[in-house]
């Protein structure tokens, strides 16, 4: 959603800018934050006036199992106290791209009609960063509409040598 991107667009960049000394670790428990606040019970409580925000960062603290780092409890309080906490995984989402261009690596998701085995995977890791021009942390979804072939999604850039959209393109080519 373009108007959560927005909202959690200065969040990620304030947290980016005051974690660059520890990015793995606050990726680690900003991944915990977003888990917890994508909770379909969470937000309706959350967001109930008769909740206080102790309660609600008492409830997020509980549900991760462990206690948060200094840095995090500051995070999830202002998050709470601004109610934000819906904006959360994509907070987490556009921090994890922050911290993947420190690392010159980007995330990319690889959508497969059927997993594939570690060794194809791979060999496709290398083609796919030969042609991205560089390194890339692969995520794979399987999605079997795609008949045949890959689609990656890498950044902004989508890459899609699949079955399916070959035949959408001749359908285009033929019908116009």
């Amino acid at each position: 959603m373009a108007e959560f991107a927005t909202i959690a667009r200065p969040y990620a960049e304030a947290l980016f800018k005051s974690c660059r000394d520890d990015l793995a670790g606050t990726q680690g428990w900003l991944d915990g934050l977003a888990l917890a606040g994508s909770h379909d019970e969470l937000l309706p409580f959350a967001a109930n006036p008769k909740a206080r925000e102790n309660q609600v960062f008492d409830l997020v603290s509980s549900v991760l199992g462990t206690a948060l780092p200094t840095r995090a409890a500051n995070f999830l309080r202002t998050v709470i106290d601004n109610d934000r906490l819906a904006v959360l995984p994509e907070v987490a989402r556009q921090f994890r791209a922050l911290a993947s261009g420190v690392g010159g690596t980007t995330d990319a998701v690889v959508y497969t009609p059927f997993p594939l085995s570690a060794g194809d995977l791979a060999n496709l890791l290398r083609s796919l960063e030969r042609r991205f021009g560089r390194k890339l942390q692969l995520t794979q979804q399987a999605d079997p509409s795609l008949i045949g072939g890959v689609r990656v999604v890498a950044g902004d850039e989508v890459l899609d040598t699949s079955v399916k959209a070959r035949l959408e393109q001749m359908k285009s080519a033929l019908t116009a």
